[in-house]
């Protein structure tokens, strides 16, 4: 039996005391579970501290389940498509100062999530290359963007 990611989010909202609804909608990198709550603030948590720590618990517990599941993403509220979308726009305009000017631009420190955003975003770009280093005393790192040579 395939693992049910949708279940296992609703169970652990129930266990958490939320009073939500879950709709599953399939994307091409894995799963959109969308959360629909009154209390999406405590949901999401500051800067979706929340959000993301509920979402790795989903993903490890179906992992255990199925190996071979999608990936899952949650989001409570356009939360998330709203945070990608302005993420996105930051990484095309950092990329932008870099084929303009040529110099090497330094994003602030992201989670493994919002990294992945920005790498998936400019890896098609011919003109600029993105590495994530260290940044100490945190355990996010930063994304720099230089001039593919």
């Amino acid at each position: 039996m395939a693992a049910d990611a949708k279940a296992i989010l609703e169970q652990l909202l129930k266990h958490l005391g939320f009073d939500a609804t879950v709709e599953e909608q399939q994307m091409d990198d894995g799963i959109l579970l969308d959360v629909k709550t009154e209390d999406a603030g405590r949901l999401i948590g500051r800067q979706g501290q929340t959000l993301s720590e509920l979402q790795y618990l989903v993903n490890r517990l179906l992992f255990r389940q199925d190996q071979k599941a999608p990936k899952v993403t949650l989001d409570v509220g356009a939360y998330r498509t709203q945070a990608r979308e302005a993420l996105v726009q930051k990484a095309k305009e950092a990329a932008d100062k870099v084929r303009r000017w040529g110099d090497i631009v330094e994003l602030p420190p992201l989670n493994a999530f919002d990294r992945r955003i920005v790498h998936n975003a400019l890896k098609d770009d011919p003109a600029v290359e993105t590495h994530s280093v260290e940044v100490q005393g945190s355990d996010k790192k930063a994304i720099i963007l230089r001039p593919r040579h």
